[in-house]
């Protein structure tokens, strides 16, 4: 459940900042940031069936088709607030002609709409609320419980399918879409810095990575499980790395430093260039703001997105063979892993004076 009270507060701001009489969200992500439902059929679709518009002063209605309209009023959208829903029949016109039939202007929208203004909802999201962080906590949690569960039954005979399709039945199992499974063996992770999964068997090790959504809500994480101790010590391509040292550490140790800079409300996306294995920031985007995005937006040199305290970051620095990524909630004073289940063995990390515990590499 949504705090309206919240969404209504950060609507009014944004209306009146921009001389709007109306604000329309039809992508997935924001529909569900605004109202807590889904307004997707298509999971794969950019644009839901429904957009949602505030109008000020308290008042919201949402626009759809006669296909949807009664099951988006009985299950989707929430029973604390009236929300006027009104259809039209599905062959006369789509969404966009829909709402710009019976938006006042001016408007903006965060898909395209006759007449009105295009809007990016990556400010007005950004910062969680505690209705946000509540559900935020136990996502985080379920996904990590989730995707190690399957990890720890991991053996290198299983390929690298057989492991996305147990991750998400295991997700789906509480209710969690996967929009990114990727699973690389020892031959494949070291070679693609995204291993979409293949018919190869794992071999000595296993790279997992997971991103996953519920209520609008991403979650990120990224675990290794080794089937040879003595392949924990060696570094790629042959293997993920050391714990102390090698790829595995420098992963880990640079996830550390973005999570402490965010914690001071820095950013600071280019530390690796200065720090780390050179030229390793270049293969791979190192992560960025999360939420009701998979990346809110992604750092780089010269970036200028929005850094704000009270709010959710992945970052995911990798290094030939490994990869370390978690997602946090991140204030002005603390760092909250949100991906933590307390069930999988970590390795203690020491940056800038900074002490954080990170996911190690499993021995199966």
């Amino acid at each position: 459940m949504v705090d309206i009270d919240d969404r209504e507060s950060r609507l009014e701001r944004f209306l009146a900042e921009g001389g709007y009489e109306a604000v329309w969200f039809a992508r997935p992500n924001s529909f569900a940031w605004a109202t807590g439902g889904s307004n997707r059929v298509d999971v794969g679709a950019d644009v839901g069936d429904a957009a949602v518009g505030y109008l000020g002063d308290g008042e919201w209605t949402v626009v759809t088709d006669n296909v949807e309209a009664e099951r988006l009023a009985a299950e989707e959208l929430p029973a604390a607030l009236s929300m006027s829903v009104a259809a039209d029949d599905w062959y006369e016109t789509d969404l966009a002609g829909s709402v710009a039939a019976r938006s006042p202007t001016p408007a903006a929208a965060d898909f395209d709409v006759p007449g009105l203004d295009d809007l990016d909802p990556t400010r007005l999201r950004l910062r969680l609320g505690e209705d946000d962080l509540a559900a935020y906590r136990d996502l985080g949690r379920e996904v990590a419980l989730a995707t190690e569960t399957v990890c720890r039954e991991l053996q290198p005979g299983d390929t690298e399918h057989e492991v996305a399709a147990g991750i998400r039945i295991s997700l789906a199992g509480r209710n969690i879409e996967a929009p990114v499974v990727l699973v690389g063996g020892s031959e494949r992770a070291p070679q693609y810095r995204h291993p979409t999964p293949t018919d190869a068997a794992l071999g000595d090790y296993a790279l997992v990575i997971v991103t996953a959504r519920r209520g609008g809500l991403h979650a990120s994480c990224t675990r290794t499980v080794a089937f040879d101790p003595r392949v924990a010590r060696r570094a790629p391509p042959r293997g993920p790395a050391r714990r102390d040292g090698g790829a595995g550490g420098d992963a880990r140790r640079r996830r550390a430093r973005g999570r402490h800079r965010r914690r001071r409300v820095r950013r600071d996306p280019v530390g690796v260039r200065r720090r780390g294995p050179r030229g390793e920031w270049r293969e791979h985007h190192q992560g960025g703001a999360t939420g009701y995005a998979g990346r809110e937006w992604f750092a780089t040199p010269d970036s200028d997105a929005p850094v704000a305290s009270a709010a959710a970051y992945a970052w995911n620095p990798t290094v030939r063979g490994a990869k370390s990524e978690d997602t946090a909630y991140v204030t002005a004073d603390d760092v909250e892993l949100l991906t933590d289940s307390g069930r999988w063995p970590t390795d203690t990390v020491e940056v800038d004076g900074l002490t954080l515990q990170r996911p190690a590499i499993r021995e199966n």
